[in-house]
């Protein structure tokens, strides 16, 4: 699993690692059953506190992405076990693009970024 920090990034560290395991998801990259590392061992690898990869494990868990069992650690939930509604996915589907308005980007500019992060998530999707 490959997932990196940045510094200059203004969102939380905990954010930061449940967008980056999200994104893993989405790709495939992270298949239903995939173990994920264990709490200690990938904040470890990416130098945080354990305690902020928790954070980022348990909200994913409660967007149903993960199952986490004590002792036997966060494997890959079904992706059909996600239980959001149209509505909940177009809010933060706004809330994006208000944010990409907001800082002043043309609706080409945005329409060309929404299409290369899609292509970019989809790659290798049938």
């Amino acid at each position: 699993m490959f997932l990196t920090i940045d510094t200059a990034d203004r969102r939380p560290i905990y954010q930061q690692v449940a967008d980056g395991i999200r994104a893993l998801i989405a790709r495939g990259e992270l298949k239903q059953g995939a173990a994920l590392p264990p709490v200690r061992q990938l904040a470890a690898d990416l130098g945080v506190n354990l305690n902020t990869i928790a954070v980022a494990y348990r909200e994913l868990q409660s967007e149903g992405l993960l199952t986490v069992k004590h002792g036997s650690g966060a494997v890959v939930a079904s992706r059909t076990t996600t239980d959001h509604s149209d509505d909940d996915l177009r809010r933060s589907l706004r809330s994006a693009l208000t944010q990409l308005v907001l800082a002043g980007l043309s609706k080409g500019r945005i329409l060309s970024i929404v299409t290369d992060e899609l292509h970019a998530l989809t790659k290798g999707a049938k």
